[in-house]
């Protein structure tokens, strides 16, 4: 009797066993299928973890028409005269501008060490540096064919005289080529704000008020165009008024800097002259009557910068150097 007790005991304990082995493994396995169905960290195999895609090369019509395409990732680019743009967008180039007096000073520290390229961009030259890609900015330099001859060292992008002529659109074109578009537009909104921000403070401090920029070299004295390089800083950005001869003068031709005369000096109705010139230069200007007699110059309102700086340039670069010039200048 006792004995059949201890099966039966034995029996029930082993059904025990066996229950509490099933009821974990279905635990275990509701686990399992909760943990198949809870995101996990990308894999390889994921979008999230895998590395951008690499970049293609890419087709675009320049400002003269041409069908141009650009390399994936273009490494040894060659932007003469566009370097403010170029570097703006965090690129630089394999050469940098150069003409006998210089380059351009103002972007000296970002472009130490990069070696100078005649502008007048000789063949010979160019394809020395083995480019892979070509930026030009007006179409005079690719006159001929001369864009012929580009083409063959590397894939040649034009801007076209439109698009150079205004820093704005120059940077955004190149932002384009670049695929750098993003990077274009924020630079050009933080000018933008600081430029808004100068025109305030010039306003509160002095009201409105007029200004030239003139530049003077050993071959005569030149007023800066009304809309184009410093000359749109001054009057577009920070709200100078636009004085009568420099609107006669700018309606008279295309370039930035244009001749203007003793007699029209004479008549110069400025509050303010940014006077631009090289060591030496522009003393014998300096000490004629004619110059004395300016109402700018009699009140002590001129203000001298050394042609190195940027007013003969333009570009996001340049142009916020001129504000800062302009800033440290009037607002004394």
């Amino acid at each position: 009797m006792e004995q059949r007790k201890g099966k039966k005991f034995a029996g029930i304990l082993v059904s025990l066993i066996s229950m509490t082995l099933i009821i974990s493994a279905c635990g275990s396995n509701k686990a399992g299928d909760t943990a198949s169905q809870t995101p996990t960290s990308p894999t390889a195999s994921s979008p999230a973890a895998s590395a951008a895609a690499p970049k293609a090369a890419k087709t675009m019509t320049d400002g003269l028409g041409n069908k141009v395409t650009i390399p994936a990732n273009p490494q040894r680019i060659i932007g003469s005269y566009l370097e403010d743009h170029l570097i703006t967008l965090g690129i630089k180039p394999v050469a940098q501008w150069a003409v006998a007096s210089g380059t351009q000073e103002y972007l000296k520290d970002s472009l130490n060490g990069i070696p100078t390229l005649p502008s007048e961009l000789p063949f010979e030259a160019v394809t020395g540096f083995n480019p892979d890609l070509l930026i030009i900015g007006g179409t005079s330099a690719v006159s001929g064919e001369k864009y012929a001859q580009y083409s063959k060292i590397a894939p040649t992008f034009v801007l076209g005289d439109e698009i150079n002529n205004n820093w704005r659109q120059a940077l955004l074109k190149i932002g384009e080529v670049f695929d750098k578009s993003q990077e274009a537009q924020q630079a050009l909104n933080v000018y933008d704000a600081k430029a808004k921000e100068a025109k305030e403070k010039l306003v509160k401090a002095n009201g409105s008020q007029s200004a030239a920029a003139l530049w003077v070299t050993a071959k005569g004295v030149y007023v800066v165009s009304e809309s184009l390089s410093s000359g749109a800083v001054l009057y577009q950005d920070i709200g100078f008024k636009v004085p009568n001869v420099v609107k006669q003068i700018s309606s008279t031709g295309t370039a930035n800097w244009r001749a203007i005369s003793m007699e029209a000096l004479s008549q110069l109705d400025a509050d303010h002259i940014f006077l631009i010139r090289g060591k030496g230069e522009g003393e014998q200007l300096l000490n004629d009557p004619v110059w004395k007699s300016i109402p700018a110059v009699k009140n002590g309102h001129v203000y001298e910068f050394d042609k190195s700086h940027s007013w003969l340039y333009s570009g996001a670069i340049a142009n916020s150097k001129i504000i800062d010039d302009i800033l440290k200048s009037v607002l004394k």
